[in-house]
């Protein structure tokens, strides 16, 4: 992972925080000043809590396990699903599912559903349907597509939540907090930092400050998967090729 500038942070304006009459004071720790009315932030407290989730984060990738990205807010969007999408991690960016994580079950049903959809469409079952079935079928594959494209290959519960804004996805802290998932965000000022397991105390609304802290956490991910790619790789290598003993025993057999 690349390292952290402080002076990267300030120049995407990072350190930005929301008007102090808005603030959370269980974010004192990470408020550095107040200037015209806004809280600015510890840009070195943020880079050093960048370097611990990105630690973290790699390991949970290098254990093969899925990191779920959660922004629904506009700024954070794109940037979210082309980075998520980058490292082949799920995401949500329209309205969070309720109950995506706490009755995943259900949700994987849903997706089994477009899975099904698109098997019509290819053995040709869905010309078949009148007009009429056809126009409904497209329109639950669009829905589906919509919601929940992206967790398509998610097979099971994530690894982690790395959650941009806590405040708008509120229902799913609450639903990751229920079943233990460790939760990474971007904390802004006027959020309470308690709720979340990996704090990155940082400016949650403007792109440049979510496309960089996004740029550090999904390249500590990459590594992260590109470590367990090399255990496997070094694996296969490694595996003992069978003995001429071994080998004249099954040819004996057949």
């Amino acid at each position: 992972m690349a390292k952290v500038e402080v002076k990267d942070l300030l120049e995407a304006g990072v350190h930005f925080g929301h008007l102090t009459r808005k603030w959370d004071p269980n974010m004192a720790p990470y408020v550095y000043m107040e200037r015209n009315g806004i809280h600015i932030i510890n840009l070195y407290k943020t880079a050093a809590k960048i370097d611990e989730a990105g630690e973290a984060l790699s390991k949970i990738a290098a254990s093969g396990r899925k990191i779920l990205f959660v922004a629904t807010k506009k700024q954070a969007k794109d940037i979210v699903s082309e980075k998520a999408g980058a490292i082949n991690m799920p995401y949500i960016t329209e309205r969070w599912p309720g109950g995506m994580l706490t009755n995943f079950v259900t949700i994987r049903k849903a997706v089994k559903k477009m899975a099904s959809i698109d098997r019509m469409k290819k053995d040709g079952t869905f010309m078949t349907l009148s007009k009429k079935e056809r126009l409904q079928v497209d329109r639950l594959r669009a829905k589906l597509e919509k919601n929940l494209g992206s967790i398509s290959d998610m097979t099971r519960l994530p690894g982690a939540l790395f959650v941009v804004d806590i405040k708008r996805e509120h229902i799913a802290i609450k639903e990751a907090q229920k079943l233990n998932i460790p939760i990474f965000a971007m904390v802004d000022t006027n959020s309470d930092p308690r709720q979340v397991d990996f704090v990155i105390p940082a400016n949650d609304d403007a792109s440049k400050s979510i496309d960089k802290v996004l740029t550090h956490v999904t390249g500590a991910i990459a590594d992260g998967l590109a470590e367990r790619k090399a255990e496997k790789d070094s694996a296969k290598v490694d595996k003992p090729a069978p003995s001429k003993k071994a080998e004249t025993a099954t040819e004996e057999e057949e």
